[in-house]
């Protein structure tokens, strides 16, 4: 069994605290803060602190400590729109199976939302976040396109951040994404394709709102776009 270093201890806290929001975007951080909350000696502090540069996630400053680099507003709108077109692909491709698969997907997607709602019980907002993560990643597994699952997942820090930097910002967040999630699972289980759509772009641009960011999604909320049709007819 592999024993867990106080670097890769340091290196998961850090990385945790910045992907849920615990430590916000802008924030100066110290080494002597992190070792003290961990009992650990400021060395591996240092070095998760420089492989969380590497990741984009840190910015380093001599003697002064460790900058959280703030999710930018292009880089938040990139995330949404393609998480847009992945989640519309994907409940279009789950519900062309059928009331069946539309049904079993229903289940696994309420077991994720009640998971959902035991981590804002308890206010845990990471467990939260990771629950956010899972259940959007159950329709994507659904529509049995692996390269699409494969991209969503590389999307997974940059999810994890927003969500719990939107959180942050709007402390009604959890309520509000516990309704969204189950309408749109609801609108699935009803095999409602544009219900269903409808709902995912509903949720999509609540993120984006509670951000701080302008709603420009494309696509209206409702309609298919013309161009690539084929790809929502499951082609």
């Amino acid at each position: 069994m592999a024993t867990t270093t106080a670097k890769d201890r340091a290196l998961e806290y850090v990385k945790s605290q910045v992907l849920t929001g615990a430590f916000p975007g802008g924030e100066l951080i110290s080494e002597g803060e992190v070792a003290a909350a961990l009992g650990m000696s400021r060395t591996p502090v240092r070095e998760a602190f420089l492989r969380l540069e590497a990741e984009g996630l840190l910015r380093l400053y001599p003697q002064r400590g460790a900058l959280v680099v703030p999710v930018s507003s292009d880089e938040a709108r990139a995330v949404i729109e393609a998480r847009l077109v992945l989640e519309r692909f994907a409940v279009t491709k789950v519900a062309a199976r059928g009331p069946a698969a539309c049904a079993a997907v229903f289940e696994r997607l309420s077991a994720k939302i009640q998971r959902q709602r035991d981590a804002a019980a308890a206010q845990d907002w990471l467990a939260f976040v990771e629950g956010d993560r899972a259940y959007h990643d159950v329709t994507i597994q659904e529509s049995g396109n692996a390269i699409l699952a494969n991209f969503y997942s590389s999307l997974r820090d940059r999810q994890m951040r927003m969500i719990g930097q939107s959180l942050i910002d709007d402390q009604q967040r959890m309520a509000t994404i516990l309704d969204e999630h189950r309408i749109i699972a609801e609108a699935l289980r009803d095999g409602d394709v544009q219900r269903t759509l409808e709902a995912v772009q509903t949720h999509l641009e609540g993120t984006l709102r509670s951000l701080g960011l302008s709603v420009e999604l494309p696509y209206g909320g409702v309609a298919q776009p013309a161009e690539g049709a084929a790809i929502y007819r499951g082609l």
